[in-house]
Protein backbone atom coordinates (compact mmCIF):
# COMPACT_ATOMS: atom_id res chain seq x y z
CA UNK A 1 0.00 0.00 0.00
CA UNK A 2 1.37 2.91 -1.29
CA UNK A 3 1.64 6.17 1.46
CA UNK A 4 0.20 8.59 1.65
CA UNK A 5 -3.08 6.97 2.54
CA UNK A 6 -6.28 9.33 2.40
CA UNK A 7 -10.06 8.35 3.35
CA UNK A 8 -12.56 10.18 1.49
CA UNK A 9 -15.24 10.44 2.75
CA UNK A 10 -18.67 11.11 0.61
CA UNK A 11 -21.84 13.04 1.52
CA UNK A 12 -25.31 11.72 1.65
CA UNK A 13 -27.43 12.47 5.09
CA UNK A 14 -28.39 9.49 6.87
CA UNK A 15 -26.94 7.20 4.68
CA UNK A 16 -23.56 8.68 6.13
CA UNK A 17 -23.98 5.86 9.13
CA UNK A 18 -22.50 3.01 6.62
CA UNK A 19 -19.28 4.89 6.80
CA UNK A 20 -18.99 3.71 10.33
CA UNK A 21 -19.20 0.17 8.88
CA UNK A 22 -16.71 1.32 6.56
CA UNK A 23 -14.43 2.79 9.13
CA UNK A 24 -14.48 -0.05 11.09
CA UNK A 25 -13.54 -2.35 8.35
CA UNK A 26 -10.67 -0.52 7.46
CA UNK A 27 -9.28 -0.01 10.92
CA UNK A 28 -9.47 -3.04 12.06
CA UNK A 29 -7.25 -3.84 9.21
CA UNK A 30 -4.81 -1.74 10.87
CA UNK A 31 -5.48 0.35 7.30
CA UNK A 32 -5.45 4.28 8.75
CA UNK A 33 -5.15 7.82 7.19
CA UNK A 34 -2.52 10.28 6.77
CA UNK A 35 -5.54 12.59 5.15
CA UNK A 36 -9.04 12.69 5.34
CA UNK A 37 -11.28 14.78 2.92
CA UNK A 38 -14.80 14.60 4.29
CA UNK A 39 -18.21 16.57 2.17
CA UNK A 40 -21.43 16.95 4.48
CA UNK A 41 -22.10 13.92 6.13
CA UNK A 42 -18.34 12.80 5.36
CA UNK A 43 -17.06 15.96 6.72
CA UNK A 44 -18.76 15.39 9.87
CA UNK A 45 -17.39 11.50 10.40
CA UNK A 46 -14.24 12.97 8.86
CA UNK A 47 -13.67 15.34 11.84
CA UNK A 48 -14.07 12.79 14.22
CA UNK A 49 -11.56 10.21 12.30
CA UNK A 50 -9.22 13.06 11.88
CA UNK A 51 -8.86 13.48 15.48
CA UNK A 52 -9.24 10.03 16.62
CA UNK A 53 -7.62 7.48 13.63
CA UNK A 54 -7.96 4.28 15.68
CA UNK A 55 -10.06 1.72 15.78
CA UNK A 56 -11.89 3.12 19.67
CA UNK A 57 -13.47 6.27 17.02
CA UNK A 58 -16.00 4.28 16.09
CA UNK A 59 -17.37 3.59 19.79
CA UNK A 60 -16.94 7.76 19.44
CA UNK A 61 -18.94 8.07 15.88
CA UNK A 62 -21.69 5.62 17.49
CA UNK A 63 -22.02 7.62 20.24
CA UNK A 64 -22.54 10.53 18.15
CA UNK A 65 -25.03 8.80 16.00
CA UNK A 66 -27.40 7.80 18.56
CA UNK A 67 -27.27 11.19 20.56
CA UNK A 68 -29.76 13.14 21.69
CA UNK A 69 -28.48 16.06 19.67
CA UNK A 70 -28.20 13.54 16.64
CA UNK A 71 -31.92 12.65 16.85
CA UNK A 72 -32.57 16.19 17.65
CA UNK A 73 -31.00 17.90 14.39
CA UNK A 74 -33.70 16.45 12.09
CA UNK A 75 -36.01 15.32 14.92
CA UNK A 76 -38.30 18.45 15.30
CA UNK A 77 -42.42 17.75 14.27
CA UNK A 78 -43.28 18.42 10.48
CA UNK A 79 -45.47 21.42 12.31
CA UNK A 80 -41.89 23.07 13.80
CA UNK A 81 -40.46 22.74 10.90
CA UNK A 82 -42.65 24.62 8.53
CA UNK A 83 -43.35 27.40 11.03
CA UNK A 84 -39.89 28.10 10.96
CA UNK A 85 -39.72 27.54 7.19
CA UNK A 86 -42.50 30.36 7.09
CA UNK A 87 -40.32 32.62 9.32
CA UNK A 88 -37.22 31.89 7.97
CA UNK A 89 -38.45 31.32 4.45
CA UNK A 90 -35.06 29.65 3.67
CA UNK A 91 -34.59 26.35 5.79
CA UNK A 92 -36.69 24.07 7.99
CA UNK A 93 -34.20 23.26 10.71
CA UNK A 94 -32.16 24.95 13.44
CA UNK A 95 -28.33 24.22 13.00
CA UNK A 96 -28.05 24.51 17.12
CA UNK A 97 -28.06 20.46 18.01
CA UNK A 98 -26.00 19.49 14.86
CA UNK A 99 -23.16 22.54 16.53
CA UNK A 100 -23.43 20.97 19.96
CA UNK A 101 -23.00 17.70 18.60
CA UNK A 102 -19.53 18.67 16.88
CA UNK A 103 -18.97 20.53 20.19
CA UNK A 104 -19.16 17.94 22.49
CA UNK A 105 -17.66 15.37 20.24
CA UNK A 106 -14.71 17.92 19.36
CA UNK A 107 -14.64 20.77 21.67
CA UNK A 108 -16.16 23.93 20.74
CA UNK A 109 -12.82 25.37 19.77
CA UNK A 110 -11.16 23.00 17.64
CA UNK A 111 -9.04 23.80 15.00
CA UNK A 112 -7.86 21.99 12.23
CA UNK A 113 -4.07 21.97 13.08
CA UNK A 114 -4.86 20.25 16.73
CA UNK A 115 -6.21 16.99 14.96
CA UNK A 116 -4.28 13.65 14.80
CA UNK A 117 -4.06 13.82 10.54
CA UNK A 118 -5.12 16.05 8.42
CA UNK A 119 -8.46 16.88 7.57
CA UNK A 120 -9.64 18.61 4.70
CA UNK A 121 -13.37 19.78 4.47
CA UNK A 122 -15.23 20.42 1.01
CA UNK A 123 -18.22 23.57 1.03
CA UNK A 124 -19.93 25.43 -1.62
CA UNK A 125 -19.39 29.41 -1.66
CA UNK A 126 -22.33 31.39 -2.53
CA UNK A 127 -20.61 34.60 -3.49
CA UNK A 128 -17.89 32.77 -5.21
CA UNK A 129 -20.18 30.32 -6.98
CA UNK A 130 -17.06 27.65 -6.22
CA UNK A 131 -16.01 24.80 -4.11
CA UNK A 132 -13.64 25.94 -1.42
CA UNK A 133 -11.47 23.55 0.75
CA UNK A 134 -11.38 24.02 4.57
CA UNK A 135 -7.69 23.09 5.98
CA UNK A 136 -6.98 25.37 8.70
CA UNK A 137 -8.50 27.41 11.17
CA UNK A 138 -11.95 26.76 13.73
CA UNK A 139 -12.81 23.46 12.57
CA UNK A 140 -16.90 23.47 13.48
CA UNK A 141 -17.63 26.35 11.50
CA UNK A 142 -16.01 24.41 8.53
CA UNK A 143 -18.23 21.21 9.15
CA UNK A 144 -21.12 23.20 9.64
CA UNK A 145 -20.62 24.84 6.20
CA UNK A 146 -20.09 21.89 4.47
CA UNK A 147 -23.00 20.24 5.81
CA UNK A 148 -25.63 23.11 5.34
CA UNK A 149 -28.14 21.28 3.11
CA UNK A 150 -30.29 23.75 1.35
CA UNK A 151 -33.28 23.71 2.35
CA UNK A 152 -32.56 22.24 5.57
CA UNK A 153 -30.60 24.75 7.28
CA UNK A 154 -29.62 28.05 6.63
CA UNK A 155 -26.28 29.03 5.01
CA UNK A 156 -23.14 29.04 7.18
CA UNK A 157 -21.47 32.54 7.30
CA UNK A 158 -17.18 32.44 7.60
CA UNK A 159 -15.62 35.91 7.39
CA UNK A 160 -18.16 37.66 5.84
CA UNK A 161 -18.98 34.90 2.93
CA UNK A 162 -21.81 32.16 3.08
CA UNK A 163 -21.73 28.55 2.39
CA UNK A 164 -23.55 25.51 1.81
CA UNK A 165 -23.11 21.61 1.79
CA UNK A 166 -20.48 20.71 -0.25
CA UNK A 167 -22.40 18.05 -2.01
CA UNK A 168 -23.45 20.25 -4.24
CA UNK A 169 -20.13 20.96 -5.95
CA UNK A 170 -18.16 17.65 -4.72
CA UNK A 171 -19.88 14.68 -3.09
CA UNK A 172 -17.18 12.58 -3.62
CA UNK A 173 -13.89 14.91 -2.99
CA UNK A 174 -11.08 12.70 -4.66
CA UNK A 175 -9.89 15.29 -6.23
CA UNK A 176 -8.95 17.36 -3.03
CA UNK A 177 -7.04 13.99 -1.83
CA UNK A 178 -5.30 13.73 -5.15
CA UNK A 179 -4.30 17.32 -4.66
CA UNK A 180 -3.14 16.98 -1.31
CA UNK A 181 -0.66 14.32 -2.24
CA UNK A 182 -2.38 11.11 -1.54
CA UNK A 183 -0.80 7.61 -3.22
CA UNK A 184 -3.71 5.81 -1.76
CA UNK A 185 -7.34 6.20 -1.56
CA UNK A 186 -10.27 4.56 0.11
CA UNK A 187 -13.43 5.98 -1.05
CA UNK A 188 -16.26 5.76 1.59
CA UNK A 189 -19.02 6.28 -0.20
CA UNK A 190 -22.93 6.08 0.85
CA UNK A 191 -24.67 3.73 -1.91
CA UNK A 192 -25.96 6.44 -4.61
CA UNK A 193 -23.42 5.68 -7.07
CA UNK A 194 -24.52 1.71 -7.01
CA UNK A 195 -27.66 2.45 -7.65
CA UNK A 196 -28.78 2.84 -12.02
CA UNK A 197 -30.59 5.87 -13.09
CA UNK A 198 -33.89 5.48 -14.38
CA UNK A 199 -36.20 7.82 -16.29
CA UNK A 200 -37.97 10.32 -13.70
CA UNK A 201 -41.73 9.37 -13.72
CA UNK A 202 -42.54 12.64 -10.75
CA UNK A 203 -41.30 16.07 -10.39
CA UNK A 204 -39.25 14.77 -7.21
CA UNK A 205 -37.97 11.65 -9.20
CA UNK A 206 -36.86 14.67 -11.75
CA UNK A 207 -35.43 16.67 -8.87
CA UNK A 208 -33.05 13.91 -7.75
CA UNK A 209 -32.12 12.49 -10.86
CA UNK A 210 -30.82 15.79 -11.89
CA UNK A 211 -29.31 15.99 -8.78
CA UNK A 212 -27.60 12.51 -9.15
CA UNK A 213 -26.10 12.73 -12.84
CA UNK A 214 -24.61 15.98 -11.36
CA UNK A 215 -23.03 14.70 -8.59
CA UNK A 216 -22.08 11.44 -10.29
CA UNK A 217 -20.65 13.77 -13.56
CA UNK A 218 -17.89 15.17 -11.26
CA UNK A 219 -16.82 11.54 -9.47
CA UNK A 220 -16.52 10.00 -12.81
CA UNK A 221 -13.98 12.89 -14.06
CA UNK A 222 -12.35 12.89 -10.99
CA UNK A 223 -11.67 8.85 -11.26
CA UNK A 224 -11.20 9.65 -15.10
CA UNK A 225 -8.58 11.89 -14.23
CA UNK A 226 -6.91 10.02 -11.50
CA UNK A 227 -3.10 10.46 -11.70
CA UNK A 228 -0.74 7.81 -12.56
CA UNK A 229 0.69 5.72 -9.68
CA UNK A 230 -2.66 6.34 -7.41
CA UNK A 231 -4.61 3.54 -6.05
CA UNK A 232 -8.14 3.79 -5.62
CA UNK A 233 -10.44 1.87 -3.67
CA UNK A 234 -14.13 1.92 -3.49
CA UNK A 235 -15.52 0.65 -0.62
CA UNK A 236 -19.13 -0.87 -1.17
CA UNK A 237 -22.11 0.40 1.00
CA UNK A 238 -23.72 -3.07 1.46
CA UNK A 239 -27.17 -1.74 -0.61
CA UNK A 240 -29.78 1.06 -0.65
CA UNK A 241 -33.01 -0.11 2.37
CA UNK A 242 -36.70 0.23 1.28
CA UNK A 243 -37.73 3.63 1.42
CA UNK A 244 -34.42 5.79 0.88
CA UNK A 245 -35.66 7.62 -1.98
CA UNK A 246 -38.36 8.92 0.13
CA UNK A 247 -38.64 12.83 1.06
CA UNK A 248 -38.66 12.36 4.65
CA UNK A 249 -36.05 9.25 4.10
CA UNK A 250 -33.53 12.06 6.09
CA UNK A 251 -35.34 11.85 9.22
CA UNK A 252 -35.20 7.79 9.24
CA UNK A 253 -32.58 7.47 12.38
CA UNK A 254 -34.06 4.32 13.01
CA UNK A 255 -32.20 2.82 10.48
CA UNK A 256 -28.80 3.69 11.07
CA UNK A 257 -27.12 0.00 12.79
CA UNK A 258 -28.78 -2.07 9.82
CA UNK A 259 -26.62 0.28 7.57
CA UNK A 260 -23.33 0.12 9.41
CA UNK A 261 -23.74 -3.67 9.76
CA UNK A 262 -24.38 -4.10 5.81
CA UNK A 263 -21.25 -2.03 5.20
CA UNK A 264 -19.21 -3.46 7.49
CA UNK A 265 -20.10 -6.67 6.10
CA UNK A 266 -19.32 -5.71 2.29
CA UNK A 267 -16.52 -3.92 2.80
CA UNK A 268 -14.46 -6.31 5.52
CA UNK A 269 -15.22 -9.04 2.66
CA UNK A 270 -14.08 -6.35 -0.02
CA UNK A 271 -10.67 -5.60 1.84
CA UNK A 272 -10.10 -8.93 2.55
CA UNK A 273 -10.26 -9.72 -0.81
CA UNK A 274 -7.68 -7.40 -2.03
CA UNK A 275 -3.84 -8.47 -2.83
CA UNK A 276 -1.67 -6.56 -0.37
CA UNK A 277 -3.64 -3.58 -1.31
CA UNK A 278 -1.94 -2.48 -4.39
CA UNK A 279 -4.45 -2.62 -6.55
CA UNK A 280 -7.24 -0.21 -8.19
CA UNK A 281 -10.95 -0.51 -7.02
Amino acid sequence: MQQPVAFVLGGGGIRGAVEIGMLRALLERGIQPDLVVGTSIGAINGALVASDPTPAVVDTLMAAWTSTEANAVYGESLLSQFGRFVRTKTHLNSPAPLRALLERALGADARFEELAVRLRVVAANIEHAAETVFDSGPLIPAILASASVPGLFPPTEIDGEHYIDGGIVNSIPIEAAVRAGARTIFVLQVGRIETQLVAPRSAVDTARVAFEIARRHRYARDIANLPAGVALHVLPSGGSLEGDDSLLSYRRMTTVHRRIDQAYAASAAYLDGLDGLGGSG
